[in-house]
């Protein structure tokens, strides 16, 4: 049996895991081994990638602003003109707490040069207010995942097979085992969702991060709703319209827990094209995490929301060790501890409610 020694596995699926994977071993010249399934063309979608998010702290802001045109020009580099497109989306809010902090988001995105306005209130039903962002990134998965993986290969990423049996120990170093070669790891990321409920075990849990139940239905195709991308703030449900006019929407709870938000919001009885249920988790006070747990194992990266995608320059940047003042002093305010069920520098977040 062949041995090999890494610097990093990175165990995650999404865009950002891959794009963190490859500036690792390209950019900042580590060894690096990826091991994530492929999502866009087997499964509904759990999340979409922005360039805007329902962001409240001016740092998150300016880390988010300053990423944008850097890494849309890196993801057209990579997957071509058609890996992204402009677009116009909404973040909306009933209550009025989701309202007070939909105020201060749009605010927030004015001060950093975005084209933010108020919705015209006939877009919306009645108590409900909305914002729109002009102008926006969306990236589209389907085109780049594969480009992703074609350029990991080139960065020199060991991409393995997702069936690869992978061991991380309670220090963060981990063993794998692809075939007939050993891979011992010098630190593994938990980079996404799956990866960190899988991974991580439940004594190193922090008090958090929560799991709950998730649920993404595709409807038929249906009329147009008031922008192609909309967030609900209160919920974190997301409405996506496909270009064949069918919506696809994701959102915490059971099934029939979302299927009854998408009708409420859709005005009318929803005709499922297709359903998937799964598990994701949030962090109790809105804002991402990362980093060893009480500076220990595995790091960890969660609840980066849809922007998370722009923040991997500065998590790999920050992974390898030559991170700018601004993005350390961003991370260190985020660092996961195990008793923590806040973190000093919380985002808004709709009340969750962890999964039985």
């Amino acid at each position: 049996m062949s041995q090999i020694q890494a610097d990093f596995a990175i165990l995650g699926s999404t865009p950002q895991a891959r794009l963190i994977a490859g500036l690792l071993a390209g950019t900042h010249v580590k060894s690096v081994v990826f091991a994530g399934e492929s999502q866009s063309g087997f499964r509904l979608p759990r999340d979409l990638d922005l360039s805007i998010a329902p962001l409240t702290r001016p740092e998150s802001w300016a880390l988010l602003r300053a990423a944008q045109p850097l890494v849309q020009k890196l993801i057209t580099r990579i997957g071509g003109r058609a890996s992204c497109s402009r677009l116009d989306p909404v973040l909306f809010a009933d209550g009025a707490e989701g309202q007070q902090a939909l105020a201060h988001i749009r605010h927030m995105a004015e001060g950093f040069g975005l084209a933010v306005e108020k919705l015209r209130p006939s877009a919306l039903a009645k108590g409900r207010e909305g914002v729109v962002f002009r102008d926006a990134t969306m990236i589209h998965r389907v085109v780049v995942e594969p480009a992703l993986d074609r350029w990991m290969l080139q960065q020199g990423v060991h991409i393995l097979d997702p069936r690869s049996d992978v061991m991380v120990r309670a220090d963060g170093s981990g063993e794998i085992r692809a075939g007939e070669t050993a891979i011992s790891v010098t630190q593994c990321v938990l980079a996404d969702d799956a990866a960190i409920l899988r991974h991580l075990p439940a004594e190193s849990w922090p008090a958090l991060l929560l799991r709950r139940p998730a649920t993404t239905i595709l409807t038929e195709p249906t009329r147009r709703i008031a922008a192609p991308v909309m967030l609900e703030i209160d919920s974190g449900l997301t409405l996506w319209q496909r270009p064949e006019s069918g919506i696809v929407a994701f959102g915490t709870g059971l099934m029939d827990h979302v299927l009854g938000e998408v009708s409420a919001l859709l005005g009318g009885v929803v005709h499922r094209a297709g359903q998937s249920q799964y598990e994701s988790l949030a962090t109790r006070d809105g804002a991402p995490a990362a980093g060893r747990i009480d500076g220990s194992g595995a790091d960890v990266l969660a609840g980066f929301g849809p922007s998370g995608m722009f923040f991997a320059p500065a998590l790999a940047r920050w992974l390898a060790g030559v991170a700018t003042e601004d993005e350390n002093r961003w991370l260190a305010a985020r660092l996961v501890t195990r008793s923590a069920h806040t973190s000093p520098v919380a985002e808004y977040a709709a009340p969750l409610e962890a999964m039985p």
